[in-house]
């Protein structure tokens, strides 16, 4: 575009293609950051993290994020999970698989679809499927379905359909929902209400996202509130969603929005970190646009490594959420 040459945006929309951008970036910056802050050898030489090391990459998280989106644009008609299926078997099983890092389920996944199963049976019938491995890559779909909660909730459910389960499919359908939100300036409470409204209150996710909400409720010192997100959530070996998400919006909560403060709090959590700094982050840029991600941080995660899924070296987060943002316009008119 030319200096002084008009767009044909409105301010809105303008303000909406930044925050979608914000959010996709900062689902890379969070996964990179989040990733170095639980790795041992690096908090021993840097204590806590307070920016993005120039070490940082992508895990799963990001890369998974990535294939949910080309799904989203690149489906020719009404999107559904087997065609989501489909992509999966396209984009990684014909391209040598997911590699290193991907989630238990991930693979269980892959491994289903690779013999011919297809959704909703490639997740039921899936180890570990109450993970937040749908939950990671549910971005997409909040910016697809920008201010309308249930489609987002809809779409990210199609997806997590392909891997998912119950509380994995619920995670996915509140992180989306609140995205979708959080893009038109929703406060940091309404943003957290419309994703638990996606969750039913008899099932685990549910009643530990109660409990992250009566530990911020019942504490008043940060500290003590940090500790009890830790040792109260805890599940056995492994993070599953009902530890990593209702922690995402308890953190999200603390830091009040605010992607700085959400980074020293997310980055610095420990356990499933990489998942929780993505998505604590995306929901704090989402509401906040480009302006509090630096330029540097950017450059360093707008191509994913490839570390898991080898085809998404080859994207751009920036420009994922630029087609992600002008596909939610189209939709709306």
């Amino acid at each position: 575009m030319k200096v002084g040459e008009k767009s044909g945006l409105t301010e809105w929309e303008e303000t909406f293609i930044d925050r979608a951008k914000a959010a996709m970036v900062a689902l890379g910056v969070g996964d990179a950051a989040g990733d170095l802050g639980r790795d041992a050898s690096v908090r021993q030489q840097y204590g806590i993290l307070n920016r993005l090391l120039p070490q940082g990459k992508s895990t799963d998280d990001t890369e998974f994020g990535v294939l949910s989106a080309k799904a989203l644009l690149n489906c020719p008609g009404e999107y559904n999970a087997r065609y989501v299926a489909d992509t999966w078997r396209a984009l990684v099983l014909d391209n040598g698989g997911a590699l290193d890092r991907g989630g238990t389920p991930l693979y269980g996944a892959l491994w289903n679809l690779s013999v011919g199963m297809n959704p909703p049976l490639s997740g039921i019938d899936n180890t570990l499927n109450n993970d937040d491995g749908a939950a990671m890559r549910a971005v997409p779909f909040g910016i697809a379905a920008v201010g309308d909660p249930k489609e987002a909730a809809r779409l990210a459910g199609i997806d997590a359909s392909v891997s998912h389960d119950r509380d994995g499919i619920w995670a996915a359908q509140a992180i989306a929902a609140s995205i979708s939100v959080a893009l038109e300036g929703a406060s940091v409470e309404e943003v957290v209400a419309v994703g638990r409204a996606c969750i039913p209150d008899d099932s685990w996710l549910g009643r530990r996202m109660d409990l992250a909400d009566a530990i911020l409720g019942e504490l008043s010192d940060p500290f003590d509130q940090y500790e009890a997100l830790h040792t109260r959530l805890w599940t056995p070996r492994h993070a599953i969603a009902a530890e990593a998400v209702p922690q995402v919006y308890a953190l999200y909560r603390m830091a009040q929005g605010n992607f700085r403060k959400a980074f020293l709090l997310s980055a610095n959590f420990g356990r499933d970190a990489d998942t929780i700094c993505a998505l604590t982050l995306a929901l704090c840029a989402a509401g906040q646009g480009m302006q509090v991600i630096p330029e540097s941080w950017v450059e360093q995660v707008r191509h994913p490594s490839g570390v898991c899924l080898s085809f998404a070296k080859t994207e751009d987060l920036v420009d994922l959420g630029i087609e992600l943002a002008h596909f939610a316009l189209k939709r709306r008119t």
